[in-house]
């Protein structure tokens, strides 16, 4: 079976159960090539919350999507078989129990060879992801975008938390950071060393006065070069994007791209193997009454889809 969404052309975007892009909402990965999957977390935020409804906001925005990318010259709906998997099971107040129940949900989707693509949730959920993908191919190539590079050791004296989740990561041995690579980082700092903190893990750290720099192609050559051929993780945070264009997030730094350079770049980094995909830290209470950082995380999502779509053969 090919699982594609309900045609919007012939059917009211506003009716239907709110899916991603109107996906049929089916928990199977026989016959699938990617698993949309909402994780509702929002326990190990630093500062506004509100994230755990960033999935419900991503679905409703994703229903104004179509198949078709004219931009990477790909349908989306013709190459990929993809289904609405539902929500991961969490556990509000109880963060590493939440941890455990996202891997063992994701592990079995893994097993079977479908990507997902994970709608957050904070980004602490990202460890979770982490280990889930890593049980299944081993340590991945990490592609981040992102505002912040998340390596602190430790928040409020906790070491699971979402600034921390890409110095687990290592430590944890679910990534290799001589093949990945950090973008976008801007914004105050507690002191000098924190500048070279992610290249001390090894990462490729690519700080926004740098990655303004590049052009799209130029930023995607360089990732290439890094990962190769391993498999690799793409985390996009939504705060990545400038609050002037996606402001529902928990902790918004100033002066980064604008959307379409957001876009550019996540379009930009063809031909890698992903085995998993996210976008993470939407807080859609902040985001009234135009929505717009859901529409942009929707849109970044569609492009994941597209980079998945680029690497499968049409069907």
């Amino acid at each position: 079976m090919h699982y594609r969404p309900v045609d919007s052309s012939t059917s009211p975007r506003f009716s239907g159960p709110r899916t991603f892009m109107r996906l049929p909402h089916v928990q199977t990965t026989e016959d699938v090539d990617v698993a949309v999957i909402g994780i509702p977390t929002d326990d190990a935020v630093s500062f506004k919350s509100g994230a755990r409804f960033g999935p419900e906001a991503i679905r409703s925005a994703s229903v104004l999507l179509r198949p078709y990318n004219p931009l990477l010259e790909v349908d989306v709906v013709e190459r990929l078989s993809i289904v609405d998997y539902g929500d991961a099971p969490t556990v509000p107040g109880y963060h590493e129990r939440t941890l455990e129940q996202i891997d063992d949900f994701l592990r079995p989707v893994h097993e079977a060879g479908v990507i997902p693509l994970c709608l957050g949730g904070d980004h602490s959920m990202v460890l979770a992801e982490l280990r889930a993908a890593a049980s299944v191919h081993g340590p991945l190539a990490l592609v981040h975008l992102d505002a912040h590079a998340d390596i602190w050791d430790a928040y409020y004296g906790a070491r699971y938390f979402h600034g921390t989740v890409f110095k687990r990561a290592v430590e944890e041995e679910l990534v290799d950071p001589t093949a990945s690579v950090q973008a976008g980082m801007r914004g105050t700092l507690y002191g000098a060393s924190d500048v070279e903190a992610p290249r001390d893990l090894g990462y490729d750290a690519i700080y926004w006065d740098e990655l303004e720099t590049l052009t799209p192609q130029q930023y995607g050559d360089r990732v290439r070069s890094r990962v190769a051929a391993r498999p690799a993780f793409l985390s996009f945070d939504i705060d990545f994007v400038d609050p002037a264009f996606a402001p529902a997030t928990g902790t918004p730094e100033v002066g980064g791209p604008t959307s379409s350079q957001a876009l550019a770049y996540l379009r930009a980094l063809t031909g890698i193997d992903f085995r998993a995909f996210d976008c993470v830290e939407v807080a859609p209470v902040y985001d009234q009454p135009a929505n717009i950082t859901a529409w942009v995380a929707a849109s970044a999502c569609f492009e994941m889809l597209s980079l998945a779509a680029l690497r499968r053969s049409p069907v």
